[in-house]
């Protein structure tokens, strides 16, 4: 931060300005008293001599100090301060730093912790995250009339913490993805401790290229503790810089940097997975960290074009599922058995089928299945990747082997707000709106800001329409619209709905949008690709035929 920028953040303009006009008033008082009171003539000269030894004085106490509800406290200094988190000062803290644990050690930390969760306890009535479904079923009879139901609730009375987006310090904007990578590794990890509460990763990149101060993030993530850092990246050397911070004064708790190669990058996550575990619950085994590692491709390359892909794929697209198709087939050009790559690849062709994206569908699914199959034989203990595998065992129709591996997946991962979303598509294609509500809710809850959460809204919306709630499922699909205009597909629903109220008028402006871009839809092609019950097919092709869908 600038000089001048420094002088604004520790308000000492405001301070000055103040002092000015407190000065004027008196001297105007003494002006005006001095006459009556019959005040000898020094007197003007000593207030007026007074105030400027005075000026610098209260000048020199602005900079240092800040007032507060809890009293004067001293100001932090440049380095220290929660207001503007760059990422790129993390570097120079720690490397300023001959010993980066200093700052206390881990009961210090444990310690400050319980103080935030006491107050926040005490301040917002938090409730423990175990008691999650006893909330939400509070107004179960209601969750199909009311969308208000999935508000987020408080945090749980737990060590809570968000990833946020590293920051890529050296070798491009091209390189992000490897920063990205490691985000995800540290937030897969943690997310695996049972007694941690852990902001999903998408949720934490929406602060992503923003200045916030650190306070602020914790309010609107609901957390205790903010993880940030950034890497750099030179050949094959590699170094990840990393600082804890405590949300509710925006203390530094530790900061701390890694160096290694780029073959041994996942050992340096691991590293630092175990660092915040021990900060924040001293009393965690390290076994559990041991549980949170993932299976990794042999060769870097394959990671690379893997993670390049990720984003390609969350976006539910017809043009990004392409994208990610080719990376992903790159991937396992080079590393035929990555799971993670094999699982993507199988969801990315289970879209095509149930999106109408393809024209033979049951190739698509065929692919699609191929591709889960040789996944699954590799990895079973990752939550991302039995999350996939459950997506894409959905799609094809084997709802029996869907929910084992997604239960399974909530068991090793509780806060993995993408399983619970999938298991509210998969209790929806099975006609329990009920329940798929109830999931949909707790992905809400566990990841409030997560980019994917148009999809769901759709969810919620198909939840009221199995419901025959057409009007609160037409307020669900809409909100989805808004927030991914691109996802397409949703007009066959909305459309559906629409015609189902019986508001014709904008029931056929949906079905207008949606031929658009399916123009050569027909009611067999619709009745093949979609997952749901065959009584929830007729009826959606029931309500567009009553539009104009041909057979």
């Amino acid at each position: 931060m600038s000089f001048l920028g420094e002088i604004k953040r520790r308000k000492v303009f405001q301070v000055a300005a103040a002092y000015a006009v407190v000065a004027w008033v008196l001297i105007e008082i003494v002006a005006t008293i001095e006459e009556p009171l019959k005040l000898p003539d020094w007197v003007d000269t000593l207030i007026i001599v007074l105030l400027a030894f005075g000026f610098p004085i209260t000048l020199i106490i602005s900079w240092a100090f800040n007032l507060t509800p809890e009293g004067l406290v001293r100001e932090p200094g440049q380095s220290e301060s929660p207001q503007n988190h760059n990422n790129a000062d993390v570097v120079r803290r720690s490397e300023s730093t001959s010993d980066p644990d200093r700052v206390g050690d881990s009961r210090k930390v444990a310690n400050e912790g319980q103080r935030t969760i006491d107050a926040r306890r005490e301040n917002k009535a938090a409730q423990n995250v175990d008691d999650i479904d006893k909330t939400e079923q509070t107004d179960h009879v209601d969750l199909l009339k009311r969308v208000d139901s999935v508000t987020p609730s408080p945090i749980p009375d737990r060590p809570s913490i968000a990833v946020l987006p590293f920051q890529t310090l050296a070798g491009g904007p091209d390189q992000e993805y490897l920063a990205d990578g490691v985000v995800e590794a540290i937030t897969a990890g943690l997310s695996c401790i049972r007694s941690f509460f852990v902001i999903a990763r998408n949720s934490a990149f929406t602060f992503k290229n923003r200045t916030a101060n650190a306070v602020d993030i914790g309010k609107e993530l609901g957390v205790a503790y903010l993880l940030e850092g950034s890497v750099q990246h030179a050949g094959e050397r590699i170094r990840i810089t990393v600082q804890l911070i405590e949300t509710r004064a925006g203390a530094h708790i530790w900061a701390k940097h890694y160096d290694g190669t780029i073959d041994d990058v996942f050992d340096l996550q691991d590293r630092i997975t175990e660092k915040v575990a021990g900060e924040l619950q001293p009393s965690i085994r390290f076994a559990e960290i041991e549980r949170s590692r993932r299976k990794r491709p042999q060769d870097q390359s394959a990671y690379d074009f893997t993670m390049r892909a990720m984003r390609h794929v969350w976006a539910l697209d017809r043009g990004e599922c392409e994208k990610a198709l080719d990376l992903l087939d790159k991937a396992l050009a080079i590393e035929p058995d990555y799971p993670l790559a094999l699982s993507l690849a199988g969801w990315c062709r289970a879209q095509r089928a149930v999106y109408n994206w393809a024209e033979d569908i049951a190739g698509s699914h065929a692919q699609a299945q191929k591709l889960a199959e040789r996944a699954a034989t590799l990895s079973g203990d990752d939550p991302m990747i039995l999350t996939v595998l459950g997506t894409v065992h959905t799609m094809v129709r084997k709802f029996g082997t869907a929910r084992v591996l997604l239960e399974r997946a909530v068991t090793l991962d509780p806060n993995a707000a993408w399983a619970w979303q999938r298991l509210g598509w998969l209790e929806t294609y099975l006609d329990h709106p009920e329940q798929a509500l109830e999931h949909f809710a707790r992905a809400l809850r566990l990841s409030p800001l997560d980019p994917m959460n148009f999809n769901v809204h759709a969810g919620m919306g198909s939840a009221y329409e199995v419901a025959k709630n057409y009007d609160e499922a037409v307020l669900q699909y809409q909100r989805a619209l808004e927030e991914q205009p691109h996802a397409e597909w949703i007009f066959r629903h909305l459309a559906s709905a629409l015609s189902g109220a019986n508001r014709m008028v904008e029931a056929k402006q949906a079905y207008t949008e949606m031929t658009k871009r399916y123009p050569n839809l027909t009611a067999a092609k619709v009745r093949e690709a979609m997952v749901y019950s065959d009584s929830m097919v007729d009826q959606v092709i029931t309500n567009l035929k009553a539009l104009g869908l041909p057979d």
